[in-house]
């Protein structure tokens, strides 16, 4: 799912991400799944780390929560701590069966991952139909995130930040209808399996 330098540092500052890093926003993520048409309560957290984006997301989900997926075993031990069920993982090669999940969230970590369009087509397979995937992403055109692209690399981290127009083409070049909700430093994309009447038409 990272790139090794970046599954290394991930494993060594696991146990004081938490307390560097805010919280998710809930009521943008309530917004983006909103987008999934019909109910969501089977949600994974694809590069989740810590579960920080679990624990901002809506009530509503299957008594056993969200699972976070990552390849950082120091982060998901904080996530098992937090309550979340866990699973060591690649976005690449989601542990899914085909549409199980009615959404996935990817909170501040798409660019991390080597494989994107990998990770694209792993999640279109794993969402059903109408399900969503939210990406919430730093904009490498915005000032502030120059200076984080531009940090990460400096301490080894493989980062590659999409801007969000290009990440919304992605994602519909993979057979999502994709939208961009909100722009800035960070921003949102939700990309929506189509249901099959609408990939008939």
């Amino acid at each position: 799912m990272f790139g090794p330098g970046d599954v290394n540092f991930f494993d060594l500052v696991a146990p004081l991400y938490d307390i560097l890093m805010p919280g998710a926003d809930p009521d943008v993520l309530a917004d983006a799944l909103a987008v999934a048409t019909g109910p969501v309560r089977r949600v994974i957290d694809v590069g989740g780390g810590s579960g920080r984006a679990s624990a901002a997301l809506p009530a509503g989900l299957d008594a056993d929560g969200p699972v976070v997926v990552d390849a950082s075993a120091g982060m998901l031990t904080r996530a098992q701590d937090r309550g979340f069920g866990a699973v060591r993982g690649d976005a690449a090669r989601l542990p899914v069966h085909s549409n199980a999940v009615d959404a996935a969230v990817i909170v501040d970590a798409l660019h991390h991952f080597p494989d994107v369009p990998g990770a694209f087509t792993e999640l279109s397979r794993a969402i059903r139909p109408g399900g969503v995937v939210v990406v919430r992403e730093f904009d490498p055109s915005h000032p502030l995130g120059r200076v984080l692209a531009v940090g990460e690399r400096a301490i080894g981290m493989d980062s590659t930040f999409l801007e969000p127009d290009d990440l919304r083409s992605d994602l519909e070049t993979t057979g999502f209808d994709a939208t961009v909700l909100d722009r800035g430093f960070t921003y949102t994309v939700v990309g929506q399996v189509p249901e099959r009447g609408d990939a008939d038409r």
